[in-house]
């Protein structure tokens, strides 16, 4: 059970409240690919990644859609847009701090998917 601070206090929150933070999060983080685009970018915060590397290093995502997906990252203050002033003109994505406090939930994910994934395979 999650817990809330209201006015100082820490309470217990309710299954409501947990049903709609758990809402709240689906929102922003939901779908096929922004916790593949933010995981993406976690594991390589060494590096300047510009559009088509993203492109290239996730599978299957077409420019429309990851365009899409970085729009509404950035709004949520998951990752930033740098634009660089090279000819032509690059931009570079990174995730910022408060995005990277979703790298536990990613981490469960994958986690979770590589038992799964063996799971299955071996019961076939």
């Amino acid at each position: 059970m999650a817990n809330i601070i209201e006015n100082g206090i820490e309470r217990p929150a309710t299954c409501t409240e947990e049903l709609f933070a758990m809402r709240d999060s689906l929102d922003v983080l939901g779908g096929k690919w922004k916790l593949m685009i933010l995981r993406y970018l976690t594991n390589r915060t060494d590096q300047q990644i510009h559009f088509k590397k993203l492109q290239r290093g996730i599978e299957g995502i077409s420019a429309k859609m990851l365009s899409k997906e970085l729009r509404e990252l950035e709004i949520n203050l998951l990752i930033t847009r740098t634009i660089q002033d090279t000819k032509p003109i690059t931009v570079i994505y990174a995730v910022t701090e408060y995005g990277k406090s979703v790298f536990p939930v990613t981490e469960t994910l994958v986690n979770w998917g590589l038992i799964h994934r063996d799971k299955i395979k071996n019961s076939l």
